[in-house]
């Protein structure tokens, strides 16, 4: 079955069902990921467009993205947010939002939506080579991780760059989308991610999707409720210390929000090998 189609339309029952061995099983790969392809980005890639025509192309393609969520978001996705109010007590600093990994589709939009300030969301490479929408994911947001020395502090002073402009930035710490899950699995990278909020001191957000039994009459596909969370701050100690802190924090709000889902449409099971798909 193609990729989209487990998001864009009701399926049965029986197609219904992932088997996997790891937290780390990838139930949806891109055709580079499928041939274990590694993306690298050129040494000189700009993640922040210094051409003050790419800045207005950027500017004007991030307006009509949020324009198209709007719409995707009430009419198709049937999604509800509670508890934006809570980004008041970011006012005046950048924030960090950590959300729950289960909908490419909704990942992509909805923390647009949820932030009151434009958004930066760390991305694969591999993203970049998405059919269709690969090429402009940098012009809304998406900032590709470092693939080699040089990349990397490019990438990492970009993101500090961002975060001092007082914007948003999107981490999705569970990294592999398992679709409409309604449990949380444990970050891959550990507390690597949380870097970013301790060493530029700003508060953490977490955003969590949940799902529902569909309104609409013989919908299968369900609807979404997404839950807005903090904000935490780590107290004071090492770098590590309080990246633990805030990993422990971020993971603890997003297991006690995901339970407020009501309707479970995919199946998870365990298998003892790697699990393959129905």
């Amino acid at each position: 079955m193609a990729k989209a189609e487990l998001f864009q339309k009701d399926l049965p029952k029986s197609e219904r069902v992932f088997y996997y061995s790891s937290i780390e099983d990838d139930p949806i790969k891109t055709k580079e990921q499928e041939k274990k392809e590694k993306v690298l980005l050129p040494d000189d890639y700009e993640f922040i467009p210094k051409n003050p025509f790419i800045k207005a192309y950027s500017a004007i393609l991030y307006r009509g993205f949020k324009i198209f969520a709007r719409f995707y978001a009430k009419f198709y996705l049937h999604m509800d947010i509670v508890g934006r109010e809570k980004l008041k007590k970011a006012k005046g600093t950048g924030y960090v939002i950590y959300a729950n990994h289960t909908n490419p589709f909704h990942d992509a939009f909805s923390p647009a939506l949820v932030a009151d300030r434009r958004i930066f969301t760390i991305i694969s490479p591999v993203n970049l080579k998405l059919p269709g929408i690969g090429k402009f994911l940098p012009y809304i947001g998406g900032m590709p991780l470092g693939t080699n020395e040089k990349t990397k502090k490019a990438f990492n002073e970009a993101i500090d760059k961002r975060i001092k402009q007082k914007n948003c930035l999107v981490i999705y710490p569970e990294a592999h989308v398992w679709p409409y899950y309604t449990g949380i699995r444990k970050f891959p990278a550990g507390d690597r991610s949380f870097k970013y909020a301790v060493r530029n001191n700003i508060p953490i957000y977490t955003m969590t999707t949940t799902y529902h039994k569909s309104k609409v009459k013989g919908q299968a596909r369900p609807d979404m409720t997404v839950y807005l969370d903090g904000p935490f701050y780590a107290k004071k100690g090492s770098e590590d210390e309080r990246r633990t802190e805030l990993a422990d924090l971020a993971y603890k709000s997003l297991v006690k929000n995901s339970k407020k889902s009501t309707y479970e449409y995919f199946e998870y099971k365990k298998q003892p090998a790697k699990g393959k798909q129905k």
